[in-house]
């Protein structure tokens, strides 16, 4: 038997995931249809107008009560608190996020899946599923706070004997021009709603982690409290909606009857799954349902027209 040539190899897993990346679009584009034929209203306090509503009410309110009086108090503190918020602080920082959740995509969609036992083949499609709407919100939004902060410029805290803490100098393109939004706050807003919607049991465990983290940009001295206020507004309302409409399609979502937006796959499922790649990777249980060396080395797209 001649032995497969790694150049032949890596052609034919790029095949594989170009294979499996038309699948996941034409999945999506097939459930349109069915987005559309969705009835199930906005409830009140989801609106964009209400979102908007509550933006403008609690920024606000911060600009004028906490802003002002938050840099004085900060460095009356001992350095202590500083350096104790520091330790933490750079896990609202998107690199991490996007590094781990692109492989993840990427090394899935590089498996050709339908060789895999039933409960892995679900594990694989809920992993990637997960995997890329994370990837999708914290990417989405990290671009938005990039596009706000350097257009609305306002000042840091660090100018704040300089120039206050309502300075704001549009398109100053400045670094230190860069407080509104936060964009740690937005990271941290996207991936804790991202998170809380994917498990919803550990839910509040994930909103007072994030509170931390996000909280924690204030104590380092890196944004005022309207800042991190706004950037995680931002955050949970994008991943909110693009969930919704992941719902629309039972993709990844579903709504409940009580309008609630919850995960497809039911907790026990999830175990089940979990137990299953456990038992593969420990080798109690065969992952594939044929010998990998067994496995025919053709493109996806030839099997399909072969079998038609």
């Amino acid at each position: 038997m001649m032995t497969e040539s790694y150049a032949d190899k890596m052609r034919r897993i790029g095949s594989r995931m170009l294979a499996n990346f038309k699948r996941v679009r034409q999945t999506i584009a097939g459930r349109a249809g069915r987005a559309e034929q969705f009835q199930d209203p906005l409830r009140p306090g989801q609106r964009p107008q209400d979102i908007f509503a509550i933006m403008l009410l609690t920024v606000g309110i911060a600009v004028v009560v906490f802003d002002i009086p938050t840099y004085p108090w900060l460095r009356s503190l001992p350095d202590q608190y500083r350096n104790s918020f520091a330790t933490f602080t750079d896990v609202g920082k998107a690199h991490w996020i996007l590094w781990s959740c692109g492989l993840l995509c990427l090394y899935l969609l590089a498996l050709d899946a339908s060789l895999l036992t039933f409960r892995l083949r679900m594990a694989v499609g809920a992993a990637f599923t997960y995997a890329g709407f994370i990837f999708y919100t914290v990417a989405a939004t990290g671009i938005l706070a990039i596009i706000f902060k350097w257009s609305l410029g306002r000042a840091r805290p660090k100018l704040y004997e300089l120039v206050g803490p309502v300075e704001f100098d549009f398109f100053a393109l400045n670094g230190a021009y860069t407080s509104f939004p936060s964009g740690h706050s937005t990271t941290v807003g996207a991936m804790a709603t991202a998170l809380a919607l994917i498990f919803p049991t550990w839910r509040w465990l994930i909103i007072v982690t994030a509170f931390w983290v996000a909280f924690s940009r204030i104590m380092v001295g890196a944004h005022y409290p309207s800042d991190v206020i706004a950037g995680t507004l931002l955050g949970m309302t994008f991943t909110f909606f693009t969930a919704r409409a992941l719902a629309r399609r039972r993709i990844g979502f579903q709504i409940s009857n009580a309008g609630r937006i919850e995960p497809i796959i039911s907790q026990y499922s999830a175990r089940i799954c979990l137990r299953a790649i456990w038992y593969a990777i420990s080798g109690r249980r065969q992952a594939w349902t044929v010998p990998v060396e067994d496995a025919p080395a053709v493109d996806p797209d030839m099997k399909r027209e072969q079998n038609d």
